[in-house]
């Protein structure tokens, strides 16, 4: 059977959550299963020395605009939020210790967590806006409060970013596909090219 597909992502990254709506479909499409793996994009960018891309003159400016005409090409609703960037590190900690005991409800969390902050812009650095989100989910919010705070949990995250970085990542969102690398959500269409195809 073919490896699954890793994808890498931030929850604060507006081309993250466009992917995020589409991954898993286009590779069901070609019998393939999608690993998700939240990271910390912030350390990315202090191992690249690259800025956030809307602080870039010019570029920033166009990045915004772009954010907004993406969703709507792709179809998915999008809001840009207040706050931003903000930090993900509770929500992606959460992650991780749910995906230890229930995948399918990890997937549907991190379904969860984009779209409240994509579609609906709620501060998803708030412990309380996640078990907010959590308690919606039927996921007992003690528990997962307890777990974030874990020494077990912190190192899992810390473990997963310093290993997307190891094998390249250097934004999101990032894919790994049969061993090749694909930045952004705008490469879904040679992603799928390269699953037809078997490689190009």
């Amino acid at each position: 059977m073919a490896e699954p597909i890793e994808f890498y992502f931030d929850f604060s990254s507006p081309y993250s959550y466009l992917a995020s709506e589409m991954i898993d479909e286009l590779a069901a499409k070609y019998g393939r299963r999608v690993k998700w793996r939240p990271m910390m994009l912030g350390a990315a960018f202090q191992k690249t020395g690259l800025p956030l891309l809307v602080t870039v003159p010019l570029k920033g400016e166009y990045s915004l605009r772009d954010f907004s005409r993406s969703a709507r090409f792709y179809g998915h609703p999008f809001k840009f939020p207040v706050k931003f960037p903000l930090a993900t590190v509770v929500a992606a900690r959460a992650y991780y210790w749910l995906h230890g005991q229930d995948c399918a409800k990890a997937r549907e969390f991190a379904h969860a967590i984009f779209r409240a902050y994509w579609m609906e812009g709620r501060d998803i650095s708030e412990l309380t806006v996640i078990q907010e989100i959590a308690n919606g989910l039927g996921i007992d919010k003690d528990a997962l409060t307890k777990a974030v705070a874990s020494p077990e949990i912190k190192e899992r995250l810390k473990s997963e970013t310093d290993g997307a970085i190891a094998k390249g990542m250097f934004g999101a969102p990032y894919f790994i596909v049969d061993g090749e690398p694909f930045w952004g959500a705008d490469r879904l269409p040679q992603i799928e090219k390269w699953l037809q195809t078997g490689g190009f």
